[in-house]
């Protein structure tokens, strides 16, 4: 966006970081125009005793032109009613461009073209399959944590038989529903977010499709466990007998973690899900993604089409529930080294 405010006036740092602020809070509204396109000037006056200041602002748009003054017992204040005029108009302007469209143009139905459609849109790019295979590569093990503690959570329920449907069936069948693209991700979702949600659908998918063939005996799936012992052969291609394993000899993983953090982050993980044993399906869902995967309140409203007042009022309650019962749990404990002691 190319801006330009011109002073009629004194100036000051409050008023720069306020047209800092507000230039910011603009862009993101006119993420649809391209950059280039979009002008906004500004202009400062000085008014009269009772009004100290008068903004004036002129956003150039491809599709049109939108103006705005305002006045104010100061610049700050004048700033503050000018720019909110001009979102005023501006999301007025913008939902008059999403609907123009389904305009009749004359008796024969003509209708123009949608705006996302023109050279002055910014279309979001797509999910490309080599982006979801360099997603998968880097972030399986997280994914697959996920799968195992949804799959662990409706086996203890009841809400899924045992044994119904493994990790990596669900692991394959996330995958191969993304690489589909046919099950309409919306733009703003994230791919790792998208992942998450397919992932609960394939849980869905493959346990009704091994739900039908639970009567039935597949050849490639062993029926009990062999009673042999492994070779060594392929050991012995690069050790001998008498040779044994230095520490030199050993290849650290940097992103893996100390053994106290993986039982710190495990024994986290099983104390949340406790805590969540009496909470509502929907609430321990919400906790979970925010609290564990990291989502954002934003990017779970898209994951569930659910509404913010929604995903907030779910993730308070299963806040409460999990204070409630975590602070009961160390009341405990605290009781019984008393006891100890």
């Amino acid at each position: 966006m190319n801006v330009h405010f011109s002073y009629k006036s004194s100036r000051s740092p409050e008023i720069e970081q306020e047209i800092k602020h507000q230039i910011e809070k603009l862009g993101k509204r006119l993420q649809t125009f391209h950059p280039e396109l979009v002008h906004l000037h500004g202009g400062f006056e000085k008014g009269n005793e009772r009004n100290n200041a008068i903004v004036s602002l002129n956003l150039r748009l491809p599709s049109g032109q939108i103006t705005a003054q305002e006045k104010g017992t100061s610049g700050v204040a004048a700033l503050k009613a000018a720019f909110h005029e001009l979102t005023t108009q501006l999301n007025a302007h913008k939902d008059l461009l999403r609907n123009r469209y389904k305009w009749r143009r004359n008796t024969k139905e003509r209708r123009s073209v949608p705006f996302e459609e023109t050279m002055a849109a910014v279309h979001p790019p797509a999910v490309s399959d080599g982006e979801i295979h360099s997603f998968i590569n880097a972030n399986l093990p997280k994914l697959a944590l996920f799968v195992e503690r949804e799959l662990q959570y409706r086996e203890v329920n009841g809400l899924l038989a045992p044994d119904t449907v493994t990790r990596e069936e669900v692991l394959g069948e996330a995958v191969a529903m993304a690489l589909e693209d046919g099950e309409g991700r919306p733009q703003a979702l994230g791919l790792e977010a998208w992942l998450h949600v397919l992932a609960r659908r394939a849980i869905l998918r493959t346990a009704d499709g091994n739900r039908n063939d639970a009567n039935m005996i597949h050849l490639e799936q062993p029926m009990g466990k062999q009673n042999v012992s492994g070779s060594d052969e392929e050991y012995l291609q690069f050790h001998q007998p008498d040779d044994y394993n230095d520490a030199e000899q050993s290849i650290a993983d940097p992103t893996a973690g100390t053994p106290e953090q993986i039982m710190a982050s495990d024994e986290f993980v099983r104390q949340i899900e406790a805590a969540l044993s009496t909470a509502a399906p929907l609430e321990r869902e919400t906790f979970i993604l925010s609290a564990i995967e990291g989502f954002s309140v934003e990017e779970m409203v898209l994951m569930s089409g659910r509404s913010e007042e929604e995903i907030r009022t779910l993730l308070e309650n299963a806040r409460v529930i999990v204070s409630n019962k975590l602070s009961a749990e160390k009341l405990k404990q605290k009781s019984l080294h008393g006891k100890q002691a």
